[in-house]
C-alpha cells in the first residue's frame, strides 16, 4: 500500500479516490475505519469518515483510528482529505484533525493545499476562490453547518489549529519542484508548521506532487491527489478503473442534497425522467416513515424499466429549505429524511435494483451504511471527482455525487453514457 487517504466525509472520499485511479494508482474505499485487518489488494486506500463536522475531538479520535490502520498495513504516505471549499469552523475540524495527525506521526509540517482548479477551486496569495469568486462571497458564506466567511487559509488554520502558517506562491510554484522543496525547508526553520501552496493550474498541483512525494502527511482537497497518483504508478500495470465498473440494469436515483447545482439537476432530470418529492411531515414518525418507505419504494420500482432511472428527492430551495427547518427543526427533518432513503434503499435492493445514483455526501453515506456496503472499487469518472464504483462484497454499483458536483444533465449522463 503506498498511499493511505483519511477522508473526512463519503462524497468527499470518492472524489479524491477517482482522481487517484485516473492518475494510474489502483484504489478501494473503505466505508469507516474496518474492524480487522482484511487484506486490501491496492495500491490505495481511502477511508471515508463523518468527521467533518461532528465535535473535534470525535474527529479526532476517528481520524487517528483510520492512521492506525492504515500503519498497519504498512502504508508509505498518509492524506488527510477534506473538502475543496476548506469547510470548517474556528472550532475546527480540519486544524485539530491535522494537528493530531502530525503529532502521531511525529512529523513537524505539512501543506495546505484545498485547490481542485478543474472544478474552480483556486488559490492565490492564500487565498481561496470558487470560479471567479472569494470563498467567502460565494455560496458557501451561508452553508448551514460551516458558514465559510472569510477566504484566507492562512487565517483560517491559524484560527483552529495550533501551529502557524506560511505560503508558498504561485510564482515559486511556476519555478518548479527545487523551489518548492527549497522554500518548505526555509519555513521549516522559521518555525512554520503549515504551507499553504497557492494553486492556479493542474500543472502545479502535478508540480506539487513532484515536491511532496516523500512527504509523510498531505492535506489537501482531491487535486493534490492528481501530483501524487502521477508519482506513485507505475507504467504498463493496466488500467485499474475495471475493477469498479458498473454492473447490473435495475437503478434508481436518489438526492438529499439541497447545493445549487443538485437544485439544477433535479430540476432537468424531473423533465426526462419519472420524479417523486419526499414529503418531510410523512418522514417524522417511524410507523408513518416505514409505511411512506414502502409507498416509495413501490413507485419506484413501477419505473425502473423506464428509458431512465425514476428520480425520490429531498432536494429543495434554500427558501423552502429554511421553512422546512423553521417548521420541523433541522436536524430532525434531516434525520428523517436520511432514516427514509435509508429504508427505501433496502426495499429497492430487494426489488433487484443494483445500481445506485446519489447526490449529497450525508445521503450517499447513509444509502452506503443501509446497505451494508464495508468498501468499492474505483471505476470510471462520469465527472471530475464523481466515478462509478462496484461493491467488493455484493452486486452493487453506485454513483456518490458531492452537492456541487457535475453538470444539469449528470443524472441522465450516469445512465446513458454507462449503459445499464
Amino acid at each position: 500500500m503506498l498511499l493511505g487517504v483519511i477522508a473526512d466525509d463519503f462524497t468527499g472520499a470518492t472524489d479524491i479516490a477517482s482522481f487517484l485511479v485516473e492518475n494510474g494508482l489502483s484504489t478501494v474505499q473503505l466505508n469507516g475505519v474496518p474492524q480487522d485487518d482484511f487484506p486490501v489488494a491496492s495500491q490505495a486506500v481511502v477511508i471515508s469518515l463523518k468527521s467533518r463536522s461532528c465535535p473535534a475531538a470525535q474527529a479526532i479520535e476517528q481520524s487517528l483510528q483510520a492512521l492506525a490502520w492504515l500503519q498497519r498495513q504498512g502504508c508509505q504516505q498518509f492524506y488527510f482529505k477534506y473538502c475543496s471549499t476548506f469547510d470548517s469552523t474556528a472550532q475546527g475540524n480540519i486544524g485539530p484533525v491535522t494537528d493530531a495527525l502530525l503529532d502521531a506521526l511525529g512529523e513537524t509540517q505539512t501543506v495546505i493545499s484545498p485547490a481542485l482548479p478543474v472544478n474552480g477551486r483556486t488559490v492565490y496569495q492564500g487565498y481561496l476562490f470558487v470560479l471567479d469568486q472569494l470563498l467567502s462571497e460565494s455560496g458557501m458564506r451561508h452553508h448551514p453547518v460551516t458558514p465559510m466567511t472569510d477566504s484566507n487559509l492562512l487565517r483560517l488554520m491559524e484560527a483552529q489549529a495550533q501551529g502557524r502558517c506560511g505560503l508558498v506562491t504561485a510564482a515559486e510554484m511556476d519555478r518548479g519542484v527545487g523551489i518548492i522543496t527549497e522554500k518548505l525547508q526555509q519555513l521549516a526553520q522559521q518555525g512554520v508548521r503549515y504551507a499553504v501552496l497557492d494553486t492556479l493550474n493542474e500543472q502545479h498541483l502535478l508540480t506539487q506532487g513532484a515536491a511532496l512525494k516523500n512527504m509523510k502527511l498531505v492535506t489537501g482537497g482531491s487535486g493534490l491527489a492528481i501530483g501524487l497518483a502521477r508519482q506513485w504508478a507505475q507504467p504498463g500495470q493496466g488500467n485499474p478503473q475495471i475493477a469498479g465498473a458498473p454492473q447490473g440494469k435495475k437503478a434508481a436515483v436518489l438526492s438529499g442534497s439541497c447545493s445549487t447545482m443538485t437544485n439544477r439537476q433535479v430540476a432537468r432530470y424531473r423533465q426526462q425522467a419519472a420524479a417523486r418529492a419526499i414529503d418531510v411531515a410523512r418522514c417524522l414518525t417511524e410507523s408513518d416513515r416505514m409505511a411512506y418507505a414502502t409507498e416509495l419504494a413501490d413507485w419506484a420500482q413501477q419505473h425502473v424499466d423506464d428509458p431512465l432511472a425514476p428520480l425520490l428527492y429531498a432536494t429543495a430551495e434554500p427558501e423552502t429549505l429554511q421553512q422546512i427547518q423553521q417548521q420541523y427543526g433541522m436536524a430532525a427533518a434531516s434525520h428523517a429524511v436520511e432514516s427514509l432513503f435509508a429504508t427505501v434503499v433496502k426495499q429497492l435492493q430487494q426489488h433487484g435494483v443494483c445500481r445506485f445514483i446519489v447526490a449529497g455526501g450525508e445521503t450517499s453515506g447513509v444509502v452506503t451504511q443501509a446497505l451494508g456496503i464495508r468498501g468499492f472499487h474505483i471505476g470510471p469518472c462520469i465527472s471530475p471527482g464523481v466515478p462509478w464504483v462496484r461493491a467488493i462484497d455484493q452486486p452493487v454499483s453506485l454513483a456518490l455525487k458531492s452537492g456541487n458536483f457535475g453538470d444539469e444533465n449528470f443524472f441522465a449522463r450516469a445512465q446513458t453514457e454507462f449503459p445499464l
